[in-house]
Order: structure tokens, then sequence, then C-alpha cells
């Protein structure tokens, strides 16, 4: 296979990203779909209508792999509805023969036509799959409205767990969402056991959504209960100044005396247009934004991830060295 060195992207020889080469990244969380306003700019109320798009943070990150030609798998819970079909179209683990459902198996056919390993996927045929609304306002300020409660991915048992998938992986990337209520929480909390156990890197972005919190301080407990066990954490400037109660998120100081811990490798702030900064225990940087014409920064995170984990899964040693900025 031909490789690009100057992008990291694996291509074949006429030219044609070269998907599922290499170390698996596993992502694993929510999977939903996401309903964008049809004129950008507007506020919910003030969207006219709205068009569906798949969403779930940790699944974005996993498409986003697998299309820069990495190697991705996702594990997550999503809806299915009974209905009449063949016995052998689709099955439930642990449960009886169930038919297609618009969102579930239109999600589930998106990861795969993607590349992305889906065999960690299961179905839950009581709860629907997670919906949310969501604009970004002419004044920057974006909006949430969330329906979830409870869905499918918020019903997610340990045992419905895919271990051996999980120990395939070299990266286990996940989010906080799953943290929020049980019996996804204890879930995720088994998922990385087995993941560290295996001795694949913790890779976490918190990807704060305030509104699906029962309040403001169980968000910071609940995102903060898990945050020395990553190996790799990705954070914004306003998630630093909400999990440091105010502090200026651009200090180094308050990043590495409240945020960096003694068995991080490698810590990131995403700061919008202005680039990130990196910060390791021997040295800390900034790489200045390129400068884009941006339609919309909805999922930008997830894809600056998927573009370090690529980058990450292909050599684990890359955090440590200083050149790669």
């Amino acid at each position: 296979m031909a490789s690009n060195p100057s992008s990291g992207v694996r291509r074949d020889l006429n030219g044609r990203v070269a998907h599922g080469k290499g170390p698996l990244v596993v992502c694993f969380g929510e999977l939903l779909i996401d309903f964008v306003p049809t004129v950008a700019g507007v506020s919910l109320a003030e969207a006219p209508a709205f068009k569906k798009a798949p969403g779930g943070a940790p699944a974005n990150v996993a498409v986003g792999i697998s299309r820069l030609g990495g190697s991705a798998a996702f594990i997550g819970k999503i809806q299915n509805i009974v209905r009449q079909c063949h016995p052998t179209d689709y099955k439930v683990s642990g449960g009886p023969t169930v038919g297609k459902d618009e969102f579930g198996y239109m999600l589930l056919d998106i990861l795969k036509e993607n590349k992305v390993n889906n065999s960690g996927v299961c179905f839950d045929p009581s709860a629907r799959t997670a919906l949310a609304f969501v604009t970004l306002r002419n004044d920057g300020e974006r909006e949430f409205m969330f329906f979830r409660n409870p869905s499918a991915d918020m019903l997610f048992q340990e045992s419905e767990l895919d271990i051996d998938l999980i120990k395939k992986g070299c990266i286990f990337h996940y989010g906080s969402i799953s943290l929020i209520d049980e019996p996804s929480r204890s879930t995720h909390l088994v998922a990385m056991a087995a993941a560290k156990q295996s001795g694949s890197l913790l890779s976490y972005d918190p990807n704060l959504r305030l509104p699906l919190w029962k309040s403001a301080d169980a968000a910071r407990k609940g995102i903060m209960s898990i945050w020395d066990q990553a190996d790799i954490i990705k954070v914004s400037e306003d998630e630093i100044t909400f999990l440091t109660g105010g502090d200026d998120p651009y200090d180094d100081n308050v990043v590495f005396k409240k945020l960096f811990h003694p068995n991080l490798k490698l810590l990131l702030v995403t700061e919008g247009q202005a680039g990130c900064r990196y910060y390791t225990r021997e040295f800390h940087g900034r790489v200045h934004g390129v400068k884009v014409n941006c339609v919309d920064t909805t999922g930008a995170g997830d894809a600056f991830v998927s573009g370090v984990l690529t980058f990450m899964a292909s050599d684990l040693n890359l955090y440590r060295l200083k050149v790669v900025a």
C-alpha cells in the first residue's frame, strides 16, 4: 500500500483512501440522530425545518478514523422495533428475532458504509434511539435539545459488551454521556477496565452536554470521576473553565495543576479557530489553526480527535516526540 507522508492518511496506488488497515481503535458510547436546521444561524425555535444526520461523538470519531484510512470499531446500543420479517433477517443478542427500525438500522448501515466494525452494536426492543436537535446561532451560541428518557444507549448492559472486540483495540476511546445513568455507567466502567487490562491506551473526550446531567455539579463530578484513568484526554477551553470552577483556561499552570495527572500521556486543549495546545510530562506547546471557510463547527472536535487517534494508532509512542508539533 502506498502512503501519503504529508498527511498520514493511507492511500492505495490510485490515490484512494485505504480503509481498515492498521491497529484498531475501539470507540464506545452513544450513536444517535441529530436534527439540524435547514437554515444556518438560527435558533431551534426559528428553524423552519430540520434534516436528520447521524450523530454521537464516539461514533463520529469511529467514522472519522475510518475515513482517514484507519481501522475503527464502534460499541454501543440503539433502538429496535419489532416487526414481521424473515426469521434470519435480524436478531437481538439473547432475545427474539426482530425487524428493521428506520433510525436504528440507518445508523448501523452508515457505520457499515464507512467501513466501521459494527459487530459490537446491540439493540433494545423497547427503548428508542436518542434524538438531538442542535443548531449554531449567529451569535455563536450552540443550542441543544435532547430526547432520550430513556434511550437505548442508556440501557446498555454489561452482559451485552463485546469484550473480545474491546481487547483487540490498541486505543479505547469514550466520552462522558454514558456515565450519566445506570446501567450504562457500570457498563462503561467495565469496558474501560477490560481495555486497560488488555494494554489499550484509554482516550477520553468529556464532550460536555450540560442539559443531559441532573446538575452542573453532577456533571463536574461525573466527568472527573474517571479522569485519572485516561492516557489521552481532549478538552475544549470552555470545558476547562467548567471543570475547574471558572479558572483561566489559557493558564498553563491551571492546566498542569488541576487537569494533568501522573498517568496522563497527552492532554489536548482545543481552541476553535485559534488551534490547540498540547501537554505531556516533558513538554507542552501550541499548534495554530488553519484559516478555512467555516460552514458549521458541529462535530469539529470529533474530527480533531479522529485525526489525533489515527496518527496515535500508527505509532503509540508519538506523544513522546516533540517534533510531531
